[in-house]
C-alpha cells in the first residue's frame, strides 16, 4: 500500500489548494477516530465511503468546520481540534476532476468540503484513458455534482488523459495517480 508521511496540518492545508483557513493540531483532550467521524456527520464510513458521502453533498449541507483533503493513498480530515488520517482502499486513488469554461483555479489535493467548480449539476462525457496499456478506466456519461466536480476511483500508478464534453465542447488533460500525482484537476478547459 502506498503511504505517504503526514505533513504539518498547515502544509496539508496549503497544498489543497481549495482550503479555507483551519488549524489542526493533536492535543491531549483528543476524542477517538470513531467519536471525531460520528461527529462530523461520518460514523461507521471508510474513507471511500466519506469521500463519496462528502464530494457528492449539496454545497449548501457541507460542513464548515472539517476540511477533508484527498491524497493518493489516504483521506486527511482536519477539524480545529484534531487530524484523523483513513487509508484509502488498497490500488486505488480517488481522483476529481472540475472541467471549465470561463474559471476555474489552483488545486492540488481535492478538498471534499470547500473545492468549488463552474460546472455544478452539469451532465458530461468523460473518457479516462491509461497512456500506458491503452486502456479505457472509464467511459461514462454523468453529471458535476454540486460542487462542479465529478470524481471517479482510478488503480495506483496509472497516467494517461481525462476527456470531457459537455454541450459540445470538449477538453483534454493529463493526470497521473503515482504517488506524487494530483487527486484535483481543475485544468481541464472545454472549448
Amino acid at each position: 500500500m502506498k503511504r505517504a508521511a503526514i505533513v504539518a496540518p498547515a502544509l496539508a492545508l496549503t497544498l489543497t489548494g481549495c482550503s479555507s483557513a483551519m488549524s489542526g493540531s493533536t492535543a491531549a483532550g483528543d476524542v477517538s477516530q470513531d467519536e471525531f467521524l460520528t461527529t462530523h456527520g461520518l460514523a461507521g464510513m471508510d474513507a471511500a465511503g466519506a469521500i463519496d458521502h462528502l464530494d457528492q453533498m449539496a454545497v449548501a449541507d457541507r460542513p464548515t468546520d472539517l476540511i477533508a483533503s484527498v491524497r493518493t493513498d489516504e483521506l486527511l480530515l482536519t477539524d480545529d481540534h484534531q487530524e484523523v488520517v483513513l487509508d484509502l482502499p488498497e490500488d486505488l486513488t480517488y481522483v476529481s476532476i472540475a472541467p471549465y469554461v470561463n474559471q476555474t483555479h489552483d488545486c492540488f489535493y481535492h478538498s471534499l468540503t470547500t473545492c468549488l467548480g463552474e460546472l455544478g449539476n452539469e451532465p458530461i462525457q468523460v473518457t479516462i484513458t491509461d497512456e500506458t496499456t491503452g486502456e479505457v478506466l472509464v467511459d461514462e456519461e454523468t453529471t458535476t455534482f454540486d460542487n462542479g466536480f465529478v470524481g471517479f476511483w482510478i488503480p495506483d500508478d496509472a497516467t494517461g488523459t481525462i476527456e470531457v464534453t459537455h454541450q459540445g465542447r470538449t477538453g483534454t488533460t493529463e493526470f497521473s495517480t503515482t504517488d506524487d500525482g494530483a487527486t484535483c484537476v481543475t485544468d481541464l478547459r472545454l472549448t
